[in-house]
């Protein structure tokens, strides 16, 4: 009798095994699958990418340089940098689809170009977050230039965090950076670097075109940062994103939080 149920006991202990052995591969093929088609996905997006002309790109209207090499390759790896496959770049979605409806109205009010409302996915990912340097807000706005286009920064109080004020305050400096530089690509590269900056740049090369300077790494590509987002954003479908893999609950719940 001991020895039917340890028999029995065996034979229990081997089919659940088995399944579990026959779980584990289903497991592995699909997730084998599953890589060799974002694989493959990947592959038919970087082929679309390095087709794609970037002379039909701009930022505010202001067109890339025409055939120029280095420009187009640095405008291709920007938008590589920005695939479906950066789980950040379908956050920013949902984030975007919540936020540019304030933003919006606000940068037409003041005659601001709707490719800046890009700005706040590029300089804080559209959170409110203070960086290292205490810049913080949508807009990243430092507290000393938060305070100079209006918003009252200290005494428990910071409208760096408010959506509406803050994009208020950031029209009005772009509205003076593009009133100094006659550009609006000059004026989304000196609201990264300060126009005290870009002048001495502009100045010592003698070039006041923003994709024919050499500037620092973070500028430099500023502007190729905006023009990418601008197009993942607006034409996600394009690029490889997919409805129900950008609107899972749990990228949900990263955007909105």
């Amino acid at each position: 009798m001991i020895k039917k149920e340890m028999i029995k006991k065996h034979f229990i202990t081997c089919s659940v095994m088995l399944v579990l052995v026959i779980i584990s591969g289903l497991s592995i093929c699909s997730a084998k699958v599953k890589k060799t088609a974002n694989l493959s996905t990947n592959r038919a997006i970087n082929k679309f990418i390095f087709k794609t002309n970037v002379n039909d790109f701009s930022f505010a209207n202001e067109a890339l340089p025409v055939n120029d090499i280095k420009v187009d390759r640095k405008m291709k790896h920007t938008l590589l940098q920005h695939d479906y496959s950066n789980i950040q770049s379908n956050v920013l979605q949902l984030k975007a689809e919540k936020l540019f409806p304030v933003i919006e109205p606000i940068l037409k009010l003041y005659g601001i170009p709707d490719d800046f409302k890009y700005i706040p996915l590029v300089e804080s990912g559209l959170c409110a977050g203070i960086s290292p340097k205490g810049a913080a807000g949508l807009w990243q706005f430092m507290p000393g230039t938060a305070r100079t286009y209006g918003l009252k920064v200290g005494h428990g109080r910071d409208e760096r965090m408010n959506v509406q004020k803050s994009t208020i305050a950031a029209c009005k400096y772009i509205k003076e950076l593009y009133g100094e530089f006659n550009s609006w690509t000059l004026a989304a590269a000196a609201y990264n670097n300060g126009e005290i900056k870009l002048q001495k740049q502009i100045n010592r090369q003698n070039e006041d075109n923003y994709f024919r300077m050499h500037l620092n790494r973070e500028t430099g590509a500023y502007v190729y940062n905006l023009i990418a987002m601008k197009e993942i954003i607006s034409k996600p479908a394009k690029y490889g994103f997919k409805q129900n893999y950008c609107c899972s609950p749990a990228l949900q719940l990263l955007a909105y939080n």
